[in-house]
């Protein structure tokens, strides 16, 4: 079956009776157009039903529309409010998001990059694998811009947070809290914001005079997941030295940690105290509402989005501790 007629700028011209540079400039610069002709034309273009063609201008134009945005991972809410922050800057200028997800896999990332470059996007920002410089360096010889998220590769451009200072906040907070035994549920090694809140950890450790091999017992997850969160944590808690709190990379593997704590009958925070990452929004909802690290995801992504289309860069983002429930009880440190 043959496909149905799509209406173009000729029909639209010969139903209202006007030349088709005529109906461009209604579409155009309308301005040039006396009301009478314009609103024929406009009558017309709704007679037939006619939608402009955007990548066909766009194609003459010289320049896309056309955005791609590659996360680690999609269903995380932590994305999930990166990408609003991306499509309103990208709003405002008449832009379109195309998202993908790389699930921390190599190739699926690559073969994006593939796909978003044969769909000529105007440019791309990226969550980075551990091989991406050299495939942004092949993008940017195509003359497609790039902007990082939440990392930092040295010379491109980048929007992120101040993980080191986010470690540390958390870490600081829990020794400050009396807790002697305190357990990272990080990501895997290669992701530079796990590596940053690593960093930070030991640096508060550090700072209180005390020793990191001593405090902190650092874990790494495959599995950024609330099911990732709870497998790591049964090991820990049946070590001879189980900790009395946890520091998780994000809000999502806390949700497991707190179930698996459940499931025990340990109280929170009496006998563990947990801190997430994000300050996601159900943080606050929960029966015992979580201590997070905040961070401001959604101006982080208009902030890239900003970046790639208009060139201008911003600082890193300083994430804010929230203390609640799950960790707010001072202990002894004898334990």
């Amino acid at each position: 079956m043959a496909p149905p007629h799509r209406s173009n700028v000729k029909d639209v011209a010969a139903l209202a009776k006007v030349s088709v540079g005529t109906v461009s400039n209604v579409l155009n610069r309308p301005e040039l157009v006396s009301v009478a002709t314009r609103e024929r034309v406009e009558s017309a273009m709704t007679e037939l039903n006619f939608h402009r063609n955007a990548s066909a201008r766009h194609l003459r134009a010289g320049v896309s529309s056309m955005v791609g945005a590659i996360v680690s991972d999609v269903s995380n809410p932590f994305y999930t409010e990166l990408i609003r922050g991306i499509e309103d800057r990208l709003a405002a200028d008449d832009h379109t998001l195309i998202m993908c997800s790389s699930d921390n896999n190599p190739e699926r990332e690559a073969s994006f990059l593939r796909l978003l470059t044969e769909q000529g996007v105007r440019g791309v920002l990226i969550t980075p694998m551990d091989a991406t410089a050299s495939r942004l360096t092949a993008l940017g010889h195509l003359g497609i811009p790039s902007v990082l998220l939440d990392a930092d590769i040295p010379g491109r451009p980048s929007v992120g947070v101040d993980n080191v200072h986010g470690g540390r906040e958390a870490v600081s907070h829990l020794l400050e809290m009396g807790h002697r035994r305190i357990a990272i549920i990080a990501g895997q090694k290669v992701l530079q914001p796990s590596q940053q809140r690593c960093q930070g950890a030991t640096e508060a450790v550090q700072a209180a005079g005390l020793d990191p091999a001593e405090v902190l017992q650092i874990v790494h997850l495959s599995d950024i997941s609330a099911n990732g969160g709870q497998q790591e944590l049964i090991p820990l808690l049946d070590s001879s030295r189980p900790p009395t709190a946890v520091f998780t990379i994000n809000d999502i593997v806390a949700l497991g940690v707190l179930r698996e704590l459940r499931v025990r009958g340990l109280r929170v925070p009496e006998d563990v105290a947990v801190v997430g990452y994000d300050d996601l929004f159900l943080a606050a909802e929960l029966m015992v509402p979580l201590s997070s690290v905040r961070q401001p995801m959604r101006a982080m992504g208009w902030a890239a989005a900003e970046l790639l289309l208009a060139g201008n860069p911003h600082p890193p983002f300083v994430p804010e501790l929230i203390v609640r429930a799950s960790s707010s009880l001072v202990r002894s440190t004898s334990g």
